[in-house]
């Protein structure tokens, strides 16, 4: 009889957010398949667990794969985790879960911690729909296609981004989605120094062209707004809706006309005075 895989996700920060069914996981498998050994062996140190440990990441993973799969049919049971989260999510994994189904393998989740789902709770947007869109191409050319693609998403966007790419990547999305457009900041979720903060690319790209980033980022874009009407009459009330919406969420009066005005071709001044009275 074969074993199991099963896709335990790991904390993102805090230690203290694995779950009891997590921890139970790793202690029953027979070994473990992680995107770095070194992070999965404190991880598994820390709660004091021992278990044969498999390297498993992009580069390896399809030969890397075909090994877990022979020892799962071999009766083995493995844990298949990631540096931090839940597995297969903008990480390794999604081939080794294909691999295991074609060979006939039962294949569970164990649930719990996801950057994108904390990152999209601290937004405070009246939206349930989002869209997904991981890491950016680190190429140029395929980056702007990514990002043209989304010029009329009206959903949020989730985007994960590494310190050192991240002005990089706010120059790009201003570029993209004009410099008002709102985002949530989410940095070091669950960690000592978590932060986030609601703002706008532009102002984004101001303070980290100032204070260089530091640790990883969670970004949470707001979706295109609606068409501006053809009356102009219309256009303001719809401007000066989107700008009340703005301030409920959070932003600033002068935040919120601005972004009005922009996205409904609308004097500015007219939404911010009404905005006041």
């Amino acid at each position: 009889m074969s074993g199991t895989l099963y896709i335990v996700s790991t904390p993102i920060g805090n230690l203290g957010d694995i779950t009891a069914r997590a921890l139970d996981t790793l202690r029953a498998c027979d070994f473990v398949a992680a995107e770095d050994t070194r992070v999965a062996m404190r991880l598994l140190s820390h709660f004091g667990i021992s278990k044969p440990l498999v390297s498993y990441y992009e580069h390896n993973r399809r030969e890397r794969g075909e090994e877990v799969v022979r020892r799962i049919l071999s009766g083995e049971d493995c844990a298949l985790t990631t540096d931090a989260g839940t597995p297969v999510v903008s990480d390794p994994g999604g081939m080794l879960v294909a691999q295991c189904r074609e060979a006939g393998i039962p294949v569970f989740t164990i649930p719990g911690p996801c950057a994108l789902v904390s990152a999209f709770s601290l937004a405070g947007l009246e939206s349930t729909r989002f869209t997904f869109e991981g890491f950016l191409s680190v190429n140029r050319k395929n980056r702007r296609e990514h990002l043209d693609s989304l010029r009329t998403e009206r959903r949020p966007m989730i985007f994960y981004e590494a310190p050192h790419k991240l002005l990089a990547t706010l120059e790009d999305f201003a570029e993209v989605f004009g410099p008002e457009r709102g985002l949530l900041v989410a940095r070091e979720l669950t960690k000592t120094h978590e932060e986030s903060f609601r703002t706008t690319l532009a102002d984004a790209l101001a303070r980290y062209r100032e204070t260089p980033p530091r640790g990883e980022f969670v970004l949470v874009v707001d979706g295109a707004p609606d068409a501006p009407p053809a009356d102009a009459a219309d256009a303001f009330a719809a401007a000066l809706e989107a700008a009340r919406e703005k301030v409920a969420e959070g932003a600033s009066v002068r935040d919120a006309a601005r972004y009005a005005a922009e996205a409904y071709g609308v004097a500015r001044n007219a939404v911010y005075e009404a905005l006041r009275r």
